[in-house]
């Protein structure tokens, strides 16, 4: 009885392996879910999946161990999960993939190969995080500006844009306030080297102190 309690009687695998593993498991999903948070929004229950999902991946390999019916199961099982939950972002998408794999390294007890994919991967998202990729678009702004409808909207900021950003695109202009004003909607890229309020300031003396609204252009969300 005692040998069904201290071993798997599927596979021999004893429960000092089992904790072995299990133990690298948490560790490297520690390590999964700090290499997550660095630059990047995360929620609680996320870095909790991230940590425990190579512990369970691990534990479902061991009980599957080579059977194919079961493996089946399990499989059909889990794909079940991405309707059961909200789509993630590319990098959400690659933090989980990454922890199955590491639970499927220490499933199979491949602990080392498990180690040196949480480093190498983790090592690669770190300096691609902190390349210059993708820095231009932290400049760009939403820029609503109103003007009275007496004004000629064509080019009457052309100026101010030329001295404070590299790049300026008039999307759309609608009337609004039954018609007695304009409101143009542009996507600016502003210099770093040149203060917004000032431009803000310049803006308010050409538009007559009518409404301005400038912000960080909403980003979406990228999903796979």
């Amino acid at each position: 009885m005692l040998d069904s309690v201290l071993s798997f009687s599927s596979s021999g695998l004893t429960v000092p392996e089992f904790v072995f593993c299990t133990v690298f498991s948490v560790i490297f999903g520690v390590l999964i879910a700090l290499v997550h948070m660095y630059k990047n929004q995360y929620s609680r229950n996320f870095i909790l999946t991230l940590i425990l999902l190579p512990l369970i991946v691990q534990t479902v390999i061991m009980l599957v161990n080579g059977n194919l019916g079961t493996g089946v199961a399990v499989a059909g099982a889990f794909s079940l999960v991405r309707f059961r939950s909200v789509p993630g972002n590319s990098r959400e998408i690659a933090a989980i993939f990454l922890a199955m794999a590491v639970g499927l390294a220490t499933g199979m007890g491949y602990v080392t190969i498990g180690g040196l994919l949480v480093i190498i991967v983790g090592f690669v998202m770190l300096l691609v995080v902190n390349l210059p990729v993708g820095r231009m678009n932290q400049m760009l702004r939403d820029l609503k500006v109103t003007i009275p409808e007496n004004l000629d909207y064509e080019g009457i900021f052309d100026d101010l844009f030329a001295e404070y950003t590299t790049r300026s695109e008039l999307l759309r202009v609608r009337t609004v306030n039954m018609g007695s004003l304009y409101e143009l909607h542009y996507h600016i890229l502003f210099r770093s080297d040149k203060s917004e309020k000032k431009f803000l300031d310049e803006l308010r003396c050409r538009n007559g102190n009518l409404t301005i609204v400038c912000g960080r252009v909403a980003q979406e969300r990228e999903e796979l």
